[in-house]
């Protein structure tokens, strides 16, 4: 019996992709290694949205052959740098040809080696017809689209999902009803961009999320990361469906700059004032919204000036986290070909960010001890104890607590990343 393992990196689209892999290797009679060690096959379902990722990725590629293991490559990196993949792996696949994963194993197995890497416009394979593979577990992520529309001078995972394809919201719908009777309670909706979703098929995410909070049950939404430039097509219609108890209070809202000279050379169709407009929307009318945001330091042709402006800006809203990174030259986009910032700038810049963002989210937080807050038992947490997540979406380690369940929490301590509490009652 050949054994199988797949290795998943990078975002939540990236954990769909490879249980739909597993389910087909399942139904196909490939039996599934836990670990890579018991395995005969490794899948590394790769991401390379950065050139740090891209270099961890083929390190590991590296260590498993030489471990070795036969090793199959999928996700985004065949698409995005495929020269720097390792030429003894074994097959490789692009994002839309994940359902041939047995079929590039059983190639491998006769001698050849299958390599398929289709653009978006070659095949579009609609993932929800595919099957999954079922785990124990609280969270469930249900993919609502493929691709983005938007054309970032940056970003090189437009190269990979391509444009938009929105998934039709009654296989969306059927899909979450089916998470929900097999025990899940939280769904997370995940996309490049879930705030295009509808676009290319006359609805949107607002219409998408009111057929969902209609599911009857006990159950938590998180809605993956919106681009400001789509929302403020729909932003009233938006922030009303947030009011549903079923929708966690929390907004992943990438500003990525404060300057809007920077915006507009990264190829961000939208201003600063618009980013604190959805913003101030929000939190009008969603108590206690927690605020997460993307930037980006050390673009090309960001002056002082401009870095000024991105501190001042992170000072006036104040993010409750905020994901940090270098700016890092991606192969094939418009950005790696102009003049670059000195590395010990970018460095610099990055470390003043990081100092803020850490104090104001720890100014947040701490003003949760002593509250009562509705939290979703997960399990097991990675600092100990019981993770779950409150209301709006926070981490937070408890004493005790079963998963899935809905329990009262005492907030007793915060972190600038994360919360503790002991379960009421």
């Amino acid at each position: 019996m050949v054994r199988v393992h797949v290795e998943t990196y990078g975002c939540t689209r990236n954990k769909a992709d490879a249980e739909m892999m597993e389910a087909i290797l399942a139904s196909a009679g490939y039996d599934l290694a836990e670990t890579p060690e018991g395995a005969d096959y490794v899948v590394v379902n790769t991401c390379a949205v950065k050139d740090p990722t891209e270099k961890h990725m083929r390190g590991r590629i590296k260590e498993l052959l030489n471990a070795g293991k036969r090793v199959i490559v999928t996700g985004c990196l065949p698409h995005v740098n495929p020269d720097v993949i390792d030429s003894r792996v074994s097959g490789i696949l692009g994002v839309k040809s994940i359902d041939r994963i047995a079929e590039v194993i059983s190639v491998a197995e006769r001698g050849g080696k299958l390599v398929s890497v289709e653009g978006w416009r070659e095949r579009g394979i609609d993932k929800l017809e595919l099957p999954r593979l079922w785990k124990n577990g609280v969270a469930f992520v249900v993919p609502i689209s493929e691709g983005c529309l938007n054309a970032c001078t940056y970003c090189a995972t437009r190269f990979a999902r391509g444009v938009l394809k929105s998934y039709k919201p009654e296989l969306v719908v059927r899909w979450v009803k089916e998470a929900l009777a097999r025990g899940y309670r939280e769904i997370q909706l995940s996309s490049e961009d879930t705030g295009c979703y509808g676009f290319d098929i006359g609805t949107n995410l607002a219409e998408l999320l009111d057929e969902i909070t209609a599911i009857e049950g006990e159950f938590r939404v998180r809605v993956g990361m919106m681009n400001p430039n789509h929302i403020l097509k729909f932003l009233d219609e938006l922030v009303d469906v947030y009011s549903d108890e079923k929708v966690y209070r929390f907004l992943h809202l990438p500003v990525q700059s404060g300057d809007d000279e920077v915006l507009k050379r990264m190829g961000r169709t939208y201003t600063v004032e618009q980013f604190e407009e959805i913003v101030r929307t929000f939190r009008k009318k969603v108590r206690d919204l927690n605020l997460n945001t993307d930037i980006i330091v050390g673009f090309p042709g960001e002056t002082d000036e401009a870095f000024r402006n991105t501190v001042s800006l992170v000072e006036r809203v104040r993010p409750d986290k905020i994901n940090v990174s270098r700016y890092s030259p991606r192969p094939g986009t418009i950005a790696a070909r102009w003049k670059q910032l000195p590395g010990w700038k970018v460095k610099e810049r990055s470390r003043e960010l990081h100092r803020l963002r850490l104090a104001i989210a720890y100014e947040i937080n701490r003003a949760y001890v002593g509250k009562s807050v509705e939290v979703l038992v997960h399990g097991r947490g990675k600092k100990g104890g019981t993770e779950g997540r409150t209301f709006n979406y926070k981490e937070i380690i408890l004493d005790s607590g079963e998963p899935g369940d809905l329990v009262d929490v005492r907030v007793s301590w915060a972190g600038s990343t994360y919360l503790r509490g002991t379960v009421l009652g």
